[in-house]
Order: structure tokens, then C-alpha cells, then sequence
């Protein structure tokens, strides 16, 4: 096992880390639908929870895409 290689395994590690806790911090496409789930959310509350999701997701996107491209350059 070259030095690179070596290198290369431990950013995955740490990328595939980083995946797990961003998608564990998102919330589900599900939450706030019951009215059992929790009471009134605020407009103000909503659109900021939407931008939250949204960064998370863009986030995922852009750490899922050089995870792939370290696993080929890997190879």
C-alpha cells in the first residue's frame, strides 16, 4: 500500500463520516405533515427549516459527488 493510497482511504473515511452525519441531520420529507406531530409551525419557522433543507441537501449532493470521484481516482 502506497502512501497515496493510504491517504486516499483516510479522506473517504472521513468523507463517508461527514455523509452519514449530514443526511442523520436532515429532517425526513415526512416531518410536520400530522397535526399529532407538533402544533402550530410558523410561517417564519417553515421557510427557514425549507432553506436549512436545502443546504443540507445541496451539501450532500457536492460530498456524495467527490466521495465517487475518490473512489474511481482510488482505483
Amino acid at each position: 500500500m502506497t502512501t497515496a493510497q493510504l491517504i486516499i482511504g483516510i479522506i473517504m473515511i472521513l468523507i463517508s463520516l461527514i455523509i452519514i452525519a449530514v443526511v442523520l441531520i436532515q429532517q425526513g420529507r415526512r416531518s410536520g405533515l400530522g397535526a399529532i406531530s407538533g402544533g402550530a409551525d410558523t410561517f417564519l419557522s417553515k421557510s427557514k427549516a425549507r432553506t436549512v433543507d436545502a443546504v443540507l441537501a445541496r451539501w450532500t449532493k457536492y460530498i456524495a459527488i467527490l466521495f465517487f470521484v475518490l473512489a474511481i481516482v482510488a482505483n
